[in-house]
């Protein structure tokens, strides 16, 4: 380009002169025209897409400013641009100018690249921390921040990082639907637990106010059955499908009971009212009839108004003319039989109990009427303490028998729309309370609804309906008295306990039983008034003390018996032999058992002083086992030397000694039996025992075996061996005395299953035949193989001709007996 720039300013300079100038201009035209052809060149070249090393070499050594900054522009390769920078400072400063801005560019997009990068994978890890995190607070908002960072990432992260991120949210969203079923859950529990306590509150109410109001005023039967009917589906749907606290169901199912009690004896007031009038204006008469008195006292009978509610003024007036029965067992009836009655209830009501729990409606009802049976057969005494029980299981029942009956929803629709459509009517609050007691009657029979919903319609319509008829319960008046009433009655029970009690053959337990029960129940009596409770007070505390003093006195005794037993047992820790101890020891907890009652606190110091004994008595017994076991420890350890010396000494003994080895060996095996040895160790040195025994035997054997081969040689020589013969072999030999040489040792041969030489296969099979013969009759040879071999060998001693025995034959002997004790 230098040299370009030197020829264009020469040409300038050499056209300055005179007229004569159209000379040179003609000589300049033919060096112009090739620069012009390839500036038209590159030109042509950038706009065709050139290639990086195109644009770079355009950039470098384009004819004008202007081609070479657009080709500079034009580049992106990082590579072509820092090349084309290092070539271009100092040379071009314009191209060097774009260029740097285009390197700056790259960096800033890389920077931001990286950015970019890194903040995808610390989303992704958050997400990821955020689906197995403990901390849930705000927890929803975290993820919602989460996902709206990702939003603006997202096109910059991989398929893996999204991936990861989608994963991890999932999770994230199965925890929040967790959570939120949970606290449903939780809202759903809360509220049926809200519903069960305002149910008891309700119940408590109303019993409070029906043994509160006046006895000219009786409760709307209608009312008591719509309120009974709207709080049983109330409970039904406040306890379904969630846990419910048993002391909860307890006071829900005494009250309900209480209630239910109060509205049958309604219903029987309301049905011989009649009656009962007719008998108050009889004994208001001069003259009344002779059987005017049983038949009030019938109907005072099965009247039977509940205790603690109001009872009344026509019934409280028949009661006062006819007199407050009493009831005592019959005179027929034995205090045995009266037990025996209760042991049977008991009984019975422990099947009811299991046939309730297995939900058996029929067998239910069967053993119901069967216990009610049995409780009427009861005297007051003996049927008392199975009251509150047989209330309890009566409820049950009755719960059970409601959940039998199914309607569809339907019919539960139209339930619910005639309680919205009588809610909203104005009429009599007996009447609506009425048609309300009916709807529910329905509601009821049809067995109540699963749907929450449902349900909470026909709830919502029942207690808009019965908000008018809530006036009939709204009176509190005659609390105190009822209590005073009550304290009265249990004045009156303790008394006619104290005077009918047998204190010498009474049952202590129940005793003690009546006398809690009785502080329990006049505390729960409260408040009174304090003046008129001040005599009823002193009374009662008259009537425990008459209680407690025989009592005490029986408490006394049985912890006196207790304080004997404990010292006996202390006497018992060191007491020697240890089982005679241990014996005792369990006598003594057997007799702590059969002790009546005693008080509480001083029961449970003898408890703790005699449990100490005890625990020393067989903390003996323990380290004895203790001891035992370490003496097992300590004999197996030996043990485990000795059988490891007796298995190397058996096989590395040197055959002369190897029956001095076995006989020591078994000697000290047999000694070690006598320790305390533990159950595997001992299987261990029988199994040892028995196979040095075996040993030894088979030694033996060998021992015998070549002496008899000798004496069958020497037989077989002519020698005289009767005198170094064993004395037995002649009785031994006797049982084949007139077998011949040759069938002796086949016999042998058979004995000991040698083959025979072919010649004697025949007489062998008769000899095998008559042997088989021999042993089914009992006659032939008994003992076991060495026993038979020995007596054959005598034989062949002491009783076969010597004109008989050939060398053959004494070969034969001779392998037979060596096959016998091998």
């Amino acid at each position: 380009m230098a040299a370009f720039i030197q020829k264009f300013f020469k040409g300038r300079q050499a056209a300055k002169p005179t007229s004569t100038s159209a000379k040179p201009a003609v000589a300049k035209a033919p060096e112009e025209q090739p620069v012009r052809d390839v500036l038209a060149e590159q030109q042509a070249q950038l706009a065709a897409s050139p290639t990086t090393q195109q644009l770079e070499t355009l950039a470098l050594e384009g004819k004008t400013a202007e081609l070479r900054l657009q080709a500079a522009a034009a580049l992106s390769d990082r590579d072509a641009l820092q090349r084309l920078n290092k070539a271009a400072k100092g040379r071009d400063k314009g191209v060097y100018q774009v260029v740097r801005q285009k390197l700056q560019q790259i960096r800033d997009q890389e920077a931001e690249q990286a950015r970019r990068a890194e903040q995808v994978e610390e989303l992704v890890r958050q997400a990821r921390e955020q689906a197995v995190t403990e901390n849930t607070q705000l927890y929803q908002a975290k993820l919602d921040n989460l996902l709206k960072h990702w939003r603006e990432v997202e096109d910059h992260a991989s398929s893996a990082q999204t991936t990861d991120f989608l994963n991890a949210v999932r999770q994230c969203r199965e925890r929040v639907h967790a959570m939120e079923f949970e606290a449903q859950q939780h809202r759903l529990h809360a509220s049926k637990a809200d519903e069960r306590s305002q149910t008891l509150r309700l119940l408590e109410d109303t019993l409070q106010q029906l043994k509160a109001q006046p006895e000219e005023h009786l409760a709307s039967l209608a009312s008591l059955d719509a309120l009974q009917k709207t709080q049983e589906n109330r409970w039904l749907e406040a306890t379904r499908n969630t846990e419910v606290e048993k002391s909860e169901q307890r006071s829900y199912e005494t009250l309900m009971q209480g209630l239910r009690a109060y509205i049958v004896a309604v219903q029987r007031f309301s049905h011989h009212l009649g009656q009962l009038e007719t008998l108050l204006g009889a004994a208001d008469s001069d003259t009344p009839p002779d059987n005017w008195h049983s038949q009030a006292s019938a109907l005072v009978e099965v009247l039977d108004w509940p205790d603690g509610f109001s009872q009344p003024a026509a019934l409280a007036r028949l009661r006062k003319a006819v007199g407050e029965r009493t009831t005592a067992p019959a005179a027929n009836v034995s205090t045995e039989q009266q037990r025996a009655h209760a042991q049977s209830l008991e009984d019975t009501l422990a099947r009811l109990e299991a046939a309730l729990e297995a939900r058996q409606l029929k067998e239910s009802r069967q053993l119901f009427k069967q216990a009610q049976q049995q409780l009427r057969a009861l005297d007051s005494r003996h049927s008392r303490p199975f009251q509150a029980r047989f209330q309890l299981l009566n409820a049950q029942l009755r719960e059970l028998q409601d959940w039998q009956g199914f309607a569809t929803q339907p019919k539960q629709v139209e339930l619910c729309e005639r309680m919205e459509y009588l809610a909203e009517q104005p009429m009599d609050p007996e009447v609506k309370a009425e048609k309300i007691k009916e709807l529910q009657h329905e509601w009821r029979e049809l067995g109540g609804s699963s749907d929450r919903d449902l349900w909470q319609r026909f709830k919502q319509a029942s207690d808009r309906a019965y908000e008018p008829c809530k006036a009939y319960f709204s009176a509190k008046s005659g609390l105190k008295q009822a209590n005073l009433d009550k304290r009265e009655a249990i004045c009156e029970e303790l008394a006619h306990f104290v005077a009918n009690t047998d204190w010498s053959s009474v049952d202590w337990k129940a005793v003690e039983h009546i006398h809690r029960v009785a502080r329990d129940e006049w505390k729960a009596a409260w408040p009174v008034d304090f003046r008129d409770n001040r005599p009823l007070q002193k009374r009662f505390d008259e009537l425990l003390k008459q209680v407690e003093a025989p009592l005490n006195a029986e408490r006394e005794k049985n912890e006196a018996a207790k304080q004997a037993i404990v010292e006996r047992a202390q006497a018992l820790v060191d007491h020697e032999p240890l089982s005679e101890a241990m014996n005792q020891a369990k006598d003594l907890q057997n007799q702590w058992k059969a002790i009546g009652v005693t008080r509480h606190r001083q029961d449970r110091k003898l408890w703790q002083a005699f449990r100490a004994a005890c625990d020393q008595i067989f903390g003996r017994r323990d380290e004895a086992r203790q001891a035992q076991q370490e003496q097992a420890r300590e004999a197996d350890q030996k043990l485990e030397v000795l059988l490891a010396r007796t298995a190397a000494a058996a096989e590395a003994a040197p055959t002369e000694r190897l029956a001095e080895t076995l006989t020591r060996d078994l000697g000290d095996l047999r000694a070690a039996r006598s320790e305390p040895l533990s159950p595997a160790m001992a299987e261990r040195l029988g199994s040892e025992i028995g196979r040095l025994s075996r040993l030894q035997e088979k030694l033996t054997l060998r021992q015998k075996s070549q002496s008899w081969q000798e004496r069958i040689d020497r037989r077989l020589q002519g020698q005289e061996v009767h005198e170094e013969c064993p004395p037995s072999w002649r009785a031994l030999a006797q049982g084949h005395a007139h077998t011949d040489a040759r069938d002796l040792v086949i016999r042998a041969e058979i004995l000991t299953t040698l083959p025979s030489p072919e010649p004697d296969q025949a007489r062998r099979m008769e000899i095998q035949v008559q042997r088989l013969a021999e042993g089914m009759s009992g006659s032939g040879d008994t003992g076991n193989q060495s026993e038979q071999m020995e007596a054959l060998v005598a034989t062949w001693c002491l009783a076969v001709p010597a004109e008989q025995l050939t060398e053959d034959l004494a070969d034969r002997l001779k392998a037979a007996v060596q096959a016998a004790t091998a």
